[in-house]
């Protein structure tokens, strides 16, 4: 059984239990990370952290630790469970409160974190890319914020598994934003490209990453908003999360993106990203 944290407490998770009243229960009124752990050591936590701050000054949400007491947490959490590679799952909720629309003065907010295997991606999607549908943007205006309301995201991303794909590319008046759980990347003319960050996709750390990557190796890149057209005529399409790190989409919509096989620029930002990982572990 994981060992998971919760309110000053590490503990089995099926010991762990947070009240009925709790808000991140009945409203969704909460915030969450998931940082990826290679070789015992957290990836790019200060980055992570940074976000999980921007989402609760968002919503405003006081934080409940200081970015010490976080890195003590999680490097302790990572040592209570099994497995070199990790993927952390950390969420702040608003805490406890009468059910009422109206923000409670002074907050208790619920602190929960657990992990889970990090599995690799397959060295088959690595060669042959996965299948991506396009569809309508459904979600709020502030998809900034890493918010625990996820069911718009659950709805599309099921529309995608029910249609044999991987994943959702979301268009929002006529420009891709990201996928429902996944940055975007496409590569034209041998130039990548991502979307501008902003109120309608989510600041990825691996996005950022990749865009770190792409300026210490010379590579051409630019952020700049991807018309419908520009993903469908794209020479390669990538999609990025902490967990799946890069993946090649190879067919969207049914259709083959160029020639239907992972391309060349992918297969060296993979090389990159790998040895990036590899001295995280060596630190």
């Amino acid at each position: 059984m994981n060992t998971v944290y919760l309110n000053n407490k590490f503990l089995p998770a099926d010991q762990a239990c947070v009240p009925v009243l709790d808000r991140g229960f009945i409203f969704g009124d909460g915030v969450y990370e998931v940082i990826p752990v290679y070789g015992r050591k957290l990836f790019r936590l200060d980055e992570h952290l940074q976000r999980l701050q921007n989402s609760l000054t968002a919503v405003r949400i006081p934080n409940p630790l200081s970015n010490a007491d976080w890195d003590t947490i999680l490097n302790e959490l990572i040592r209570q469970n099994d497995g070199d590679e990790q993927s952390l799952y950390l969420q702040v909720t608003r805490g406890s409160a009468q059910r009422d629309h109206a923000m409670p003065d002074d907050p208790v907010p619920t602190i929960f974190a657990m992990s889970n295997p990090l599995h690799p991606v397959s060295q088959q999607i690595r060669e042959h890319g996965v299948a991506a549908i396009t569809l309508d943007d459904i979600r709020w205006q502030r998809c900034h914020i890493k918010a625990i309301s996820l069911l718009p995201n659950i709805l599309l991303r099921q529309e995608a598994l029910d249609q044999n794909a991987a994943e959702a590319i979301l268009v929002r008046d006529g420009f891709a934003t990201e996928g429902a759980a996944s940055n975007l990347f496409i590569v034209s003319n041998d130039v990548l490209v991502t979307p501008p960050t902003g109120p309608f996709l989510l600041p990825g750390i691996t996005r950022d990453l990749i865009l770190e990557l792409a300026e210490t190796n010379d590579i051409a890149h630019h952020e700049k908003n991807i018309s419908r057209d520009e993903l469908r005529t794209a020479d390669e399409i990538w999609l990025t999360s902490s967990t799946k790190e890069i993946l090649p989409v190879t067919r969207l919509d049914d259709a083959p993106v160029a020639n239907g096989q992972p391309g060349p620029l992918f297969q060296r930002m993979l090389t990159l990203y790998q040895c990036y990982k590899q001295q995280l572990r060596h630190q």
